[in-house]
């Protein structure tokens, strides 16, 4: 019997087993799917707190994962395949294997939907991105692409004009489907530059982003574009299949919190990507492990 276990192993689900095993809470971490989260995917991180030099991504989350171990969590490697919260102690199941607890903190984030071009998985990290706030200071004064309709699309572009010196919008339709106000400034800012109706075929280039090669969806005319980064604005999908009827999940699949970390289920909290469909950011992760950690201890010393 753990006091708590906590179901990912991020920033988010990291810092969680940091704090928890700080409060003396016999703490274990189910790694998941991809251990590290979406950080091991990244090249470098230069806006993570207390690193003035870039860290590579699986650097950092090895070493909040060796901090954990060293306070005294407990991994166990693989991915809970199911769970079962409808009375205590709460059980996870990974495969054959059954884990109990009298708490759960969810940290099992987030995933960026891909292109699912093997181009695209060639050059991640090495000039493809998902996410601008993260990768876009590496561009700046450089010309970028990005690929997507919706608010996330929009505002990744626009975000991105304060450091590259173009920014190609690539939609697949002849219209935006992000918000008026949205649609507005983009239209506005002489950076952005629009391909209507086009899909990505391929990345191009070896060992960077050199440009990308599109297809109109109208005419099947191909073309190409320069650019050196490109970043995939197409949605994000939460890793939440298995709480279904568990605890209550919004219409995108995001875990509904209240109080910060509660879930619908007294006793289940959450933390990271996996609530948190807007920053969306390692530090902020990290921040919300912390505090659904604490709210774990709060709500166990209570009983």
């Amino acid at each position: 019997m753990h006091d708590v276990i906590i179901l990912g192993s991020g920033p988010a689900g990291l810092t969680a087993a940091i704090y928890a095993c700080r409060e003396n809470l016999k703490t274990l971490v189910i790694k998941g799917s991809q251990p590290g989260g979406q950080l091991i995917l990244t090249m470098e991180v230069e806006n993570y707190p207390g690193f003035p030099e870039p860290i590579v991504g699986s650097e950092l989350m090895d070493r909040m994962r060796d901090q954990a171990e060293r306070v005294g969590a407990e991994f166990i490697n693989g991915e809970a395949t199911c769970v079962d919260f409808s009375k205590k102690p709460f059980k996870v199941m990974v495969q054959d294997q059954t884990f109990e607890a009298r708490s759960v903190i969810v940290a099992t984030g987030a995933f960026a939907r891909t292109l699912k071009l093997a181009s695209e998985a060639k050059l991640r990290g090495r000039g493809v991105s998902y996410c601008a706030t993260c990768d876009g200071f590496f561009f700046k004064d450089r010309s970028v692409a990005v690929v997507g309709g919706g608010d996330t699309a929009v505002e990744e572009a626009l975000f991105l004009t304060k450091l590259a010196k173009k920014v190609f919008l690539v939609h697949r339709r002849e219209a935006l489907r992000a918000s008026k106000i949205l649609q507005e400034k983009a239209f506005k800012n002489e950076k952005i530059a629009f391909i209507w109706n086009a899909i990505v075929e391929e990345i191009l280039g070896e060992e960077r982003v050199r440009g990308l090669r599109l297809r109109n969806v109208k005419s099947g005319n191909v073309s190409e574009i320069d650019c050196e980064g490109v970043f995939i604005a197409v949605g994000y999908q939460p890793n939440t299949a298995i709480f279904k009827g568990q605890i209550e999940l919004d219409e995108r699949g995001y875990v509904v919190t209240r109080n910060e970390t509660e879930t619908s289920m007294k006793g289940v909290f959450a933390a990271g990507d996996v609530c948190d469909p807007k920053y969306r950011q390692a530090v902020t992760a990290a921040g919300s492990g912390c505090k659904a950690a604490t709210d774990v201890g709060r709500f166990l010393q209570l009983g």
